[in-house]
């Protein structure tokens, strides 16, 4: 699922064009080396920058399964079956904890994307595809 879905992504130009996760010929390396361009170009021309970081450390635990769901339909175009598999993957999740012979009680999980997962990073991205578009919207170089 995770291979069709990189495949569909590429082939249509999907993926936010800034991301540097999960394509291609980029990398954090690349990431880095666009910053500091910038920078570097903006400091030449007599500019001032400024660097917006944002730590998405639980930005997997956040994640709201209807909303990413509308925006893989409407965004990204999914449809039918694919939509119900991605439906079946991230909605109805439970886990419990075993440890010393004893269980604790189930939790359900009511959002997130799995985050040790192969389709985990891939959703969390398609989930905050927007952000580029937000930042263009207000004149922000990214």
């Amino acid at each position: 699922m995770q291979s069709r879905l990189q495949v569909f992504l590429d082939s249509y130009e999907l993926m936010p064009s800034q991301q540097s996760a999960y394509r291609h010929h980029h990398s954090t390396e690349t990431a880095v080396l666009k910053v500091y361009n910038d920078l570097l170009v903006a400091a030449d021309s007599g500019l001032v920058s400024v660097v917006c970081l944002l730590d998405l450390t639980a930005a997997f635990d956040t994640v709201n399964h209807d909303l990413l769901l509308l925006r893989l339909e409407r965004q990204f175009g999914l449809r039918s079956v694919t939509l119900l598999c991605f439906r079946s993957y991230l909605c109805g999740r439970s886990y419990r904890v075993w440890f010393a012979g004893a269980a604790s009680r189930t939790v359900f999980v009511a959002c997130s994307v799995p985050e040790g997962s192969v389709l985990g990073p891939r959703l969390l991205i398609m989930s905050s595809a927007d952000l580029a578009d937000k930042a263009e919207e207000h004149v922000l170089d990214i």
